[in-house]
């Protein structure tokens, strides 16, 4: 991919407009320092000094995207709560529609809440209802997606097995992408691996692919691609392999682009980042290949950061100039 190509990729990357459909949470972080034992119970006593809230699970995946200047619609399920109300701030916040989420009455919002002294977390707290929302519940974010699909450039489906996918949701979504010809990636959860059929792409790491099949200790990894891409009628599949890289399964054949990060730091949310800038850069007019190798070139970014984090355009055309040896401006 040479400059001017990568250049024009990227630069389409603002007039598009991406749905993002799943489980959306809040992570909370409570941090302070650590200086005693409780004498009420053996364990430490957290003096706290600050809190942060950080858009979680398919919201990461909406933080990705805004942060390479991308409109972003939302669709999924908060709580009718203090920490519902706080989650919709922070979308607003960097711009994303939120007209999609709906308020639940009967389901709290998604909070994983980490309490950390120092740089150690000493505990994670979590609130959710993991069941399968309702037949209502389904028909409202379908309903919603429908009414906008014909402005939406691509949908990615984040699934962190938490309700929100049903797979009667999940499968609707991929008729209705198809039927107007949108492009459809899934983050899967391979215990809903049948919900995916018929979608463009699926973005696993090397265990979730391995999940994905029966008597899967007895192939490769690049069987289980093959097999996998198969199984779902995929057009083609995506597997992030960690310190190996990533791995393209299409008509082709299989292609594999090696990692590329300065210093890692921490894999938290790199899925996300791949899931994010791949469908990105495949609505942005590159080839499936070409999406691979910019989604890496980010995850590259991020793994090098702590906690959950993003990549910006200049920080992908940085990195990129640095790999490639390419000057790019």
């Amino acid at each position: 991919m040479n400059r001017d190509r990568f250049k024009a990729i990227l630069s389409n990357f603002n007039k598009l407009k991406i749905a993002v459909v799943g489980d959306i949470m809040l992570d909370d972080y409570l941090i302070g320092t650590v200086e005693r034992v409780s004498p009420e119970a053996p364990v430490p006593v957290v003096l706290v000094k600050k809190e942060k809230f950080v858009l979680g699970g398919a919201g990461n995946v909406v933080n990705n995207l805004s942060a390479l200047g991308v409109k972003t619609y939302c669709y999924g399920i908060v709580g009718d709560d203090t920490d519902g109300e706080k989650l919709l701030r922070s979308m607003k916040k960097i711009g994303v529609e939120t007209s999609g989420i709906i308020k639940s009455e009967e389901r709290p919002t998604i909070v994983k809440r980490r309490i950390l002294g120092g740089n150690q977390q000493l505990l994670r707290i979590d609130w959710e209802d993991p069941t399968n929302i309702d037949d209502l519940l389904e028909e409202a974010i379908l309903d919603s997606i429908s009414k906008n699909i014909e402005s939406i450039d691509a949908i990615i489906l984040s699934d962190y097995n938490k309700g929100v996918l049903t797979p009667r949701l999940s499968k609707e979504i991929i008729k209705l992408a198809r039927k107007n010809n949108k492009i459809i990636t899934v983050d899967p959860k391979p215990s809903n691996i049948k919900n995916y059929v018929g979608a463009s792409s699926m973005t696993p790491n090397k265990k979730e692919a391995f999940l994905c099949l029966k008597n899967s200790e007895k192939l490769d990894i690049n069987e289980i691609g093959i097999d996998v891409r198969e199984m779902l009628k995929l057009d083609n599949l995506l597997i992030t392999r960690s310190e190996e890289g990533v791995s393209l399964y299409d008509d082709k054949g299989i292609t594999n682009i090696p990692t590329f990060a300065k210093e890692v730091f921490d894999v938290t949310g790199a899925g996300d980042t791949v899931i994010s800038v791949y469908t990105l850069a495949k609505a942005a007019g590159a080839t499936w290949e070409e999406a691979a190798k910019i989604a890496n070139t980010a995850a590259g970014i991020v793994v090098g950061k702590i906690g959950t984090s993003t990549a910006t355009k200049e920080e992908i055309i940085d990195f990129y100039n640095d790999i490639y040896g390419e000057e790019v401006k």
